[in-house]
């Protein structure tokens, strides 16, 4: 099942049924807010808004494992994050579609991993048969594989769903994952710059990190609002990014129907393997 990551009323969808809301509680806390499970042409999709209804929870201060975890805890095997994200590559424009293809993470106090040795939580409820149990209820100390960090096989999917869309996207880009709130510096932007960032935001790390950790098969659709700190030659603002993503809004809906109808039941990927050989 999918699982969609992304901003409060993305589900608002004709065409999209809605089965039920589910609030849930995890080992790990309340997530940021109740799951709504849906349904679009046979297939069923869960959506959670990262930021909670109303945008009440900071990037720094999002609930990331609990929302994770509870996406596993419904069945969720595949995860499609929708983000607004600065532009920092010069070809990029405001309004542009990005496909993530990998990060670099420069964020600082967040809990980044299930798997903590003997501090580990337990999930007492969870009978899954897998290696995410095993390893979590023995206690182990885990370091995956994140040289490829994203799901093939649902980038492909993406790439095809823009294309037929015909809008502007980038089918690779690095997202510099930075801790917030506030905005970054220009001297920060131009050090992600060299490193080899495109975009920027606050949120995909460490939801994938989280979502590989346990087997799931994860994509990162960006929207780029606005030219990040240095680059823009005007004051940055919430302003402009909140009006690009409404300005987006129809589009954005339209590419996650697209996804759903398109995403194929069975994947030809290495993500469901990289636990294996990964515990210590």
């Amino acid at each position: 099942m999918l699982g969609v990551l992304g901003g409060s009323g993305l589900y608002e969808i004709d065409g999209i049924e809605i089965l039920e809301e589910k609030k849930l509680i995890t080992p790990y806390g309340e997530p940021s807010d109740s799951y709504i499970v849906a349904r679009y042409k046979g297939k069923n999709v869960v959506f959670l808004p990262r930021h909670g209804r109303g945008h009440k929870f900071p990037p720094h201060l999002i609930n990331y494992r609990a929302n994770i975890w509870g996406f596993r805890k419904l069945g969720v095997r595949k995860i499609l994050s929708i983000s607004a994200v600065g532009g920092i590559n010069p070809l990029l424009r405001p309004g542009d579609f990005v496909i993530s293809n990998q990060f670099v993470d420069f964020t600082k106090v967040r809990p980044v991993t299930f798997y903590e040795g003997v501090y580990t939580i337990h999930d007492e409820e969870d009978r899954t048969d897998d290696l995410v149990n095993e390893y979590l209820k023995n206690d182990r100390v885990v370091h995956i594989d994140v040289t490829q960090p994203f799901c093939p096989v649902m980038r492909g999917t993406l790439k095809n769903v823009l294309e037929d869309m015909k809008v502007r996207f980038h089918s690779t880009g690095t997202y510099g994952a930075t801790e917030g709130p506030r905005l970054e510096t220009a001297a920060e932007i131009k050090a992600l710059s060299i490193l080899g960032a495109d975009i920027v935001g606050m949120t995909l790390v460490p939801e994938i990190v989280l979502a590989r950790e346990l087997s799931m098969h994860f994509a990162s659709l960006n929207v780029v609002t606005n030219m990040a700190a240095g680059i823009s030659e005007n004051r940055l603002t919430s302003d402009e990014v909140i009006q690009m993503m409404r300005e987006k809004n129809e589009e954005i809906k339209k590419v996650v129907l697209k996804f759903i109808e398109s995403i194929p039941e069975s994947f030809d990927c290495s993500c469901e393997d990289v636990l294996k050989g990964a515990a210590i």
